[in-house]
């Protein structure tokens, strides 16, 4: 499997090169098939357990995979290693950085333990893959130094980035980011967490992945190097899923929907889920329990663009008065969660059922030679499904996929909602569509509350922050930096609009991600978001901008009190201003943070006018 070949044709710095020297093997992978065989141990085998013998622990099982009819299934032997750990990033150079340090988490500078993750590595059989960091047109390279034994971690990275075969390797391949893997440290270093280390140095930019998980690292991870190389040349990598909706009428509108974990963005890029008779369920009101359900005969079509990193690069951009961006990512990581039974989502069932090559699933049940479905979630415990199935999705197997740069007509932005009433008054008062002012669209893109029932990552239920962008998470630098960032962003495309939709509940019903689904087929049908006053009313708050004043679809009139949520009579005003207070002093409590002297000047003008109470009509003349 895989063959050697000479570390002079890999340009590394001497400290990594010597990891590759010292080995007793490595190799680099000739095809997709070949890293397939290797998570399964070989291409005559089709189940292995990836094990570590852990200095004063003994051998720990950290994950199992089988070869079904349709994929790789990757299980995790710990409930907590099936999801990301929302504080699993620490910064290790002396480079500007609001993050967490190295030496903050663990008392100690990083030197000691970067010498002792190449001295593991050092005594392994290797795995070396080389792939993109983004669009392979800029030529941003890096590179995967992995334990052998982790073939399936090896398989998701090279379907998420894009690998590069041994034989399609440049004669000179210079790295500018590389991950080394050290499962082992989780349990030796980080008492048993997710610890994802970047460390910037003028060469490289190293992440020492001490998990096996590879959210944090062979996703996230790498969109921070993205971050941080935009972040040095004046550009953004969005986080957000882009979809080009067409109309019955050939009509085109452009969506890019941004937001945090659980909002939203990959169920963008979904049909709107119809009942056995074909009517889409509007929602179910949690006290009451009466259900709404309207029919829409045609649907929208939908050509993907992106799932999650949206690159937007100047090279693109040009002189467009609309963002223009194009995907970062080769494939998608998928959360199938929604997916509950078989039915839900025909087009994404058929796809992974019926996969024109062997895909990667994780945290689905999976048994050797049978076909993997979806819908059956590994279960963290008896009776309880785990939160975060997913399956990694190559961009070319995707029907109607759009490659290359698209022009963004809206720009909107997911936020799990809790249920909302008189009873219970929670920040879950956001209507089915809010129209935002630039201004406003930018304080919600700082505070980016992560939002009600999040099933993507590790932590407490309740109101978070995810930071600005709500990619900040995986940025190395300084808050200040990404916001000025984000901000002229925004100042440069004036022709692209902005929304906010919630999901999960609009008020006292549940409506899941239905709100948004609707939103789109509206917006398309009207050709964006060009409102005339008239058709506009402004919000009891502020923070909530705008709401149409009536929302038709194909003929079927929806209930005002779905746009307007202190209009339910399980609502009213006090509960809906309740929640709007909550919202403001949770965005009181974010915003601190960005008053920094280098602080774009609009942008304090923008926070001065938040801080002063300032209403819809001050915020639309910030621009």
């Amino acid at each position: 499997m895989g063959v050697h070949t000479s570390p002079s044709r890999i340009n590394l710095p001497n400290e990594l090169a010597t990891i590759l020297d010292r080995a007793p093997s490595w190799s680099l992978p000739l095809t997709r098939e070949d890293l397939v065989d290797r998570a399964v141990g070989g291409a005559d085998s089709d189940s292995y357990r990836i094990a570590y013998n852990v200095p004063g622990i003994g051998n720990i099982i950290e994950a199992e995979v089988v070869r079904s009819r349709n994929g790789l299934v990757v299980n995790y032997s710990e409930p907590y290693m099936r999801r990301r750990d929302p504080d699993c990033m620490v910064v290790a150079d002396g480079l500007p950085t609001d993050q967490t340090t190295f030496v903050e988490r663990f008392g100690t500078p990083f030197d000691a333990t970067r010498k002792q993750v190449h001295e593991w590595l050092a005594t392994q059989h290797l795995l070396v893959l080389p792939f993109w960091a983004g669009d392979p047109a800029l030529g941003h390279g890096a590179l995967l130094i992995a334990p052998a034994n982790a073939g399936f971690f090896a398989a998701g990275l090279a379907d998420i980035q894009g690998f590069i075969p041994a034989t399609e390797l440049p004669e000179k391949f210079t790295p500018k980011a590389i991950i080394l893997l050290a499962p082992t440290f989780r349990h030796t270093l980080c008492q048993g967490k997710q610890v994802v280390v970047h460390n910037r140095t003028d060469d490289i930019h190293e992440l020492y992945s001490l998990n096996l998980y590879p959210g944090p690292s062979a996703k996230k991870g790498i969109y921070g190097v993205l971050l941080h190389i935009g972040e040095k040349e004046g550009w953004l990598t969005a986080h957000g899923a882009t979809v080009q909706v067409v109309t019955p009428y050939d009509n085109t509108v452009t969506i890019l929907h941004e937001g945090a974990s659980g909002g939203g963005k990959s169920e963008m890029l979904e049909y709107a889920h119809r009942e056995q008779d074909g009517q889409l369920l509007l929602g179910t009101n949690v006290q009451t329990k009466e259900t709404r359900h309207i029919r829409m005969p045609q649907g929208c079509r939908l050509r993907p663009v992106t799932d999650d990193m949206a690159l937007c690069h100047p090279l693109d951009q040009g002189q467009k008065r609309k963002l223009v961006v194009q995907d970062a990512e080769d494939a998608w990581f998928v959360r199938v969660n929604h997916i509950e039974h078989y039915g839900t989502d025909h087009q994404l069932e058929q796809l992974t059922i019926h996969p024109p090559l062997p895909l990667v699933f994780i945290n689905i049940q999976g048994t050797a030679g049978a076909t993997t479905l979806i819908w059956e979630h590994r279960e963290d415990k008896p009776g309880v499904r785990c939160p975060n199935p997913r399956v990694i999705l190559p961009r070319h197997i995707v029907p109607n996929i759009v490659d290359g740069p698209v022009e963004v007509d809206v720009r909107s932005f997911g936020v799990r909602c809790p249920p909302c009433t008189a009873k219970m008054p929670t920040y879950g008062i956001l209507g089915l569509m809010h129209v935002l002012p630039p201004a406003l669209a930018w304080l919600w893109r700082l505070v980016a509350p992560r939002g009600h029932a999040n099933p993507s990552i590790v932590g407490d239920d309740g109101l978070q922050s995810e930071g600005v962008g709500s990619y900040w998470p995986f940025a190395t630098g300084r808050r200040v930096d990404q916001a000025n960032l984000l901000l002229r962003q925004i100042q440069s495309t004036p022709e692209t609009r902005y929304i906010l939709l919630p999901n999960q509940h609009v008020g006292s019903w549940k409506m899941g991600f239905m709100p948004q689904w609707l939103a789109r087929e509206y917006l398309a049908r009207r050709g964006g978001v060009r409102f005339d006053k008239a058709q506009l009313v402004a919000n009891r708050s502020p923070l909530l901008g705008w709401t149409p004043a009536h929302l038709q679809i194909e003929g079927v009139q929806l209930p005002d009190w779905l746009l307007r949520t202190n209009e339910q009579s399980e609502v009213g005003d006090a509960a809906y201003d309740a929640g709007a207070l909550i919202l403001k002093t949770f965005f009181s409590s974010v915003l601190k943070a960005y008053e920094q002297p280098d602080l774009d000047p609009q942008g304090r003008r923008i926070l001065t006018c938040f801080m002063d109470g300032g209403g819809i009509r001050d915020f639309e003349a910030l621009g």
